[in-house]
């Protein structure tokens, strides 16, 4: 507005104008400024307008009008901020994994809603080879910078193994390993939102899937005041040409690695496959579809056995050597993968309502959940394994559906960490072509006693005890049948 600043120059008022001449002034100032070169014309065509009393200027002077124009135009220009295409936020944390999807996403949000972009990938023992170059893509996509944690290490101890102490299994085989990891990714992201100052964050997940339901739940109960942004949910790309073109358009590198006919995500606990053949429940899989297991069927022909150590229902140790849960998983993942342990073949039910057919590889979880699961029959009593057992249902029914930040959640595994105060002890187990079987099992807290459980009479259990017993607990059933004999 060069033709304001001369006009004002020379002004000898600096009077802000009435409320009622600002509000008129906005029409013809966003004239003025879309078409400054017009500024003189329109001046004079609206001349008299602008002096007249009937605009309600009351007495003020051509010099008040014109400084009331600039003052509105200062006022805008403080407060101007560029909004994207649905909206305006400050900085947004994105999960970002480096493939194709979470590539675009990255202009996509910058387009969209005119923000800056930090993206956030956890180390959660995918693989080396999944981590490589992530940084250049980041950046070449528009991001402003990545941040990778390391994040095993907690993710085994705070999350994996509480579910292994609760028994938690979903629907009969699932052992929850994508399921337990997106706490822990949003629990992150929520902490370097606040690092950096964003105002939102975001996942590449589709409106299909679990994965949407689990960071998002996270997301509210972590850091309620976040924007969260699910662009698959927003967006006009609908597949993975779509994607490339929308990657072209915008300069961003299309990832050049050849893309995987399965859909698998990867941690230190799991992977899972699906897609391509298995989205037919009647297909088997195919042999060179698995990673961490080797098929039963070329598997040693020789046994092996390993013992695990458990402390408090937690696992400390691998044939008496003390690992940290990282370690620990990972080298149960080498040994039972050798052997073709933990594969298994599922067709489950999604949160949101339709099923889905995958195939998990859990080769050290598998021992692990055998293990604790045995070790238990020595240390806990009747009553409380059989209510330990049914909570455990609703234990990995929580954690499936994204509520790990759930207050009954958290007051549950208040309850499995105290009646797993005693379950210490070893179990031994023998692994071969597939299965896995336990030898033995001890413990210093051991319910069994074998001065009792001898078939020898003795003086804790006298054989004639069980006559009133038997009598007395069968009596509903002695009753019940004099009632239709009619006796």
């Amino acid at each position: 507005m060069a033709q304001l600043n001369a006009i004002l120059t020379h002004s000898f008022l600096s009077t802000a104008p009435s409320t009622h001449a600002r509000d008129q002034l906005v029409v013809h100032h966003r004239f003025c400024k879309a078409n400054p070169s017009s500024f003189k014309e329109f001046y004079k065509k609206n001349k008299n307008k602008l002096m007249s009393p009937r605009t309600c200027f009351g007495a003020a002077s051509k010099h008040q009008v014109i400084n009331a124009v600039l003052y509105q135009d200062v006022e805008k220009s403080e407060t101007k901020k560029v909004d994207g295409l649905r909206g305006k936020l400050n900085k947004v944390v994105l999960a970002y994994s480096g493939g194709l999807d979470t590539s675009v996403v990255v202009p996509w949000l910058r387009e969209n809603y005119g923000c800056d972009v930090v993206c956030f990938t956890a180390d959660l023992g995918q693989g080396a080879s999944e981590l490589e170059g992530l940084e250049e893509k980041a950046k070449a996509s528009g991001a402003s910078q990545l941040v990778v944690k390391d994040l095993k290490e907690e993710f085994v101890r705070d999350y994996v193994f509480p579910c292994l102490r609760a028994g938690a299994v979903y629907e009969r085989k699932y052992l929850l390993g994508t399921a337990i990891a997106r706490p822990v990714i949003a629990k992150a992201m929520v902490d370097i939102a606040k690092e950096v100052g964003a105002d939102a964050v975001s996942h590449g997940c589709t409106g299909k899937g679990n994965d949407q339901v689990r960071f998002e739940l996270s997301f509210f109960a972590l850091n309620p005041k976040l924007n969260v942004v699910a662009p698959w949910r927003e967006w006009d790309i609908s597949g993975r040409e779509d994607a490339i073109e929308y990657a072209k358009k915008h300069n961003v590198p299309v990832p050049v690695t050849k893309k995987s006919i399965y859909s698998r995500d990867r941690n230190l606990w799991h992977i899972t496959h699906e897609g391509d053949v298995l989205e037919d429940p009647a297909n088997e899989p195919k042999k060179d579809m698995y990673m961490l297991t080797a098929d039963p069927e070329d598997a040693p022909n020789q046994p092996e056995y390993v013992e695990v150590g458990f402390e408090s229902g937690i696992p400390v140790s691998v044939n008496g050597k003390r690992l940290s849960p990282g370690n620990l998983v990972a080298e149960l993942n080498e040994i039972g993968g050798r052997h073709g342990i933990g594969r298994v073949d599922l067709v489950e039910d999604r949160i949101v309502g339709l099923k889905s057919r995958g195939v998990y590889e859990t080769p050290g979880g598998t021992i692990l959940f055998t293990a604790a699961r045995d070790l238990e029959t020595l240390t806990l009593d009747r009553e409380t394994l059989q209510l330990k057992d049914s909570l455990a249902l609703k234990y990995a029914e929580l954690v499936y559906a994204g509520r790990w930040f759930d207050p009954l959640r958290e007051s549950m595994d208040a309850f499995m960490e105290n009646i797993s105060k005693t379950t210490t002890g070893s179990v031994y187990l023998k692994l071969y072509k597939g299965s896995v079987s336990v030898r033995g099992r001890k413990s210093p807290y051991s319910l069994y006693r074998e001065d009792i459980s001898s078939f020898e009479s003795g003086e804790i259990y006298n054989h004639a005890d069980a006559v009133g017993f038997i009598r007395l607990y069968g009596l509903p059933l002695k009753i019940r049948a004099m009632m239709e004999q009619g006796i």
